[in-house]
C-alpha cells in the first residue's frame, strides 16, 4: 500500500507540473508551484517524508523482534518440558536403582537430575524475561497511540497539501479566464473566493505540517531509544542465563568426574625406580643373611579376595597382568608395596595399591578367579 501511495503521489505531482506548464504558457499568474515557493515549507515536506519512512522501518523492525522472541519462547518452553522430563527420569533411576556392584551411577544420576532441574529453571526465567522485558514493551509501542496519531497527522498533512495543489490550479484557471474575457463582477468574486480559500489552505497546511513533524520526530526518537534498550535487555538476560548455566555445569562436571575417578582412578605415571621390585625368593621364604627386623618380613595373612580397581601391565614373568574389575585371590602381601595373588588361573606379583579387599563377592565373580 505504501508503494502504491508513493507512486500515486508522484503521478499527481507530474500532472500538476504539466498543468502548470500549460498555464504558464498562456500567462497564468498563480500556479501550483507558488504554493510551495517558500523554502521552509519545502524542507518541512521533505523532512516529514523522511520521518514517515524512518518510523515505518523502525515499526517493522520492532514487529520482527516481537515475532522472533515469541517464536523463541514457544520453542524454549518445549525444551523446558523435555528437560524436566529428563530430570524426572534421572531422579527416578537415582532413587530406585538396585545395582549390586555399587551406587556410583545412582549418585551421578541424582546429581545430573538436580543440575538439569536448575538449568531448566534458569531457562524458564530467561523466557519470562524475554516476554516481559522485550516482547511486551515493543508490542505496546507498535500498537500504541503515539505512533498512530503521528502517522495520522502526516497523512492529513499530505491530503491537505494535495488539496492546496488542486486549489492553486483552480485559481490559475480563473485568472486565465478573467484575462481572456472582459470580466464581470461574478467572475471576480469567484476568483477572490478561490484565492482566499487557497491562502487558508496554505496557512492550515503550514500549521499542520509543523505539528506532524514535531509528533513524528518525537515518535522516531522514542522508537530508537526503546528498541535499543530492549535489545540490550535481551542480550544481558541471555548472557546472565549462560553464565549461571555454566556455573551449574562446572559443578556437575566436578561431581561426576569425582565419582568416575573414585571407581576407575587414573593410573599413576610410570617412573623408573618409583617402586621397589617384587620380593625375592629369599624374602618370601624367610631366608636372610642377617637377622631380619619385623618390618622386613613378609606379612603372614590369610587368603582373601580382592578386586582390581585399575589395570596393571606386567613387566616381568614374575608379575601378574590385571584388568579393572578382575577378582584376585590374595596369598601374600609384602611390606615393600607388592602383593602376590592368583587371577584367571595365573599367579604373580602386582602393586598392592591396584586392588581393594572385598568381603562379599558374587559366586559368578569367584568362578572367574580360577
Amino acid at each position: 500500500m505504501d508503494a502504491i501511495r508513493k507512486q500515486a503521489s508522484k503521478l499527481r505531482e507530474q500532472v500538476a507540473r504539466q498543468q502548470q506548464a500549460v498555464l504558464k504558457q498562456f500567462g497564468g499568474g498563480y500556479g501550483a508551484d507558488s504554493v510551495f515557493a517558500d523554502e521552509g515549507e519545502a524542507q518541512q515536506h521533505t523532512k516529514l517524508e523522511k520521518l514517515y519512512i524512518s518510523t515505518r522501518a523502525a515499526k517493522h523492525f520492532q514487529r520482527d523482534i516481537v515475532r522472533g522472541v515469541e517464536g523463541y519462547i514457544v520453542t524454549g518452553s518445549k525444551q523446558v518440558e523435555i528437560g524436566n522430563k529428563l530430570c524426572e527420569d534421572g531422579k527416578k533411576y537415582g532413587v530406585e536403582n538396585t545395582c549390586t556392584s555399587g551406587s556410583t551411577l545412582s549418585r551421578a544420576a541424582l546429581s545430573f537430575a538436580k543440575a538439569r532441574s536448575l538449568m531448566e529453571k534458569e531457562r524458564g526465567n530467561l523466557l519470562k524475561a524475554f516476554g516481559t522485558q522485550v516482547a511486551e514493551p515493543l508490542r505496546a509501542m507498535v500498537m500504541g497511540a503515539p505512533l498512530e496519531d503521528a502517522r495520522h497527522l502526516a497523512q492529513r498533512y499530505d491530503r491537505m497539501r494535495q488539496e492546496a495543489e488542486a486549489q492553486a490550479i483552480e485559481v490559475s484557471k480563473r485568472q486565465m479566464k478573467l484575462r481572456e474575457t472582459s470580466g464581470n463582477g461574478d467572475m471576480i468574486s469567484r476568483l477572490e473566493a478561490a484565492e482566499s480559500k487557497l491562502q487558508e489552505l496554505k496557512s492550515n497546511m503550514g500549521t499542520l505540517g509543523k505539528e506532524a513533524v514535531a509528533a513524528m520526530t518525537a515518535v522516531e526518537a522514542q522508537q530508537q531509544r526503546l528498541t535499543l534498550q530492549r535489545l540490550i535487555a535481551m542480550v544481558e538476560s541471555e548472557r546472565s542465563y549462560h553464565q549461571r548455566v555454566l556455573q551449574i555445569l562446572d559443578q556437575l562436571e566436578r561431581e561426576m568426574v569425582s565419582e568416575r575417578q573414585r571407581i576407575e582412578g587414573a593410573p599413576p605415571p610410570v617412573i623408573e625406580s618409583s617402586m621397589p621390585p617384587p620380593p625375592s625368593y629369599e624374602e618370601v621364604n624367610g631366608i636372610f643373611m642377617r637377622t631380619p627386623t619385623v618390618a622386613e618380613l613378609v606379612e603372614t595373612v590369610e587368603h582373601f579376595l580382592a578386586e582390581a580397581i585399575q589395570s596393571y601391565r606386567a613387566e616381568s614373568e614374575t608379575e601378574l597382568n590385571l584388568s579393572t574389575g578382575d577378582y584376585i585371590v590374595v596369598r601374600k602381601v609384602s611390606n615393600n608395596g607388592w602383593t602376590e595373588g592368583e587371577c584367571r588361573g595365573k599367579a604373580g606379583w602386582f602393586p598392592s595399591e591396584y586392588i581393594e579387599k572385598r568381603d562379599r563377592v558374587l559366586a559368578s565373580k569367584v568362578a572367574q578367579v580360577f
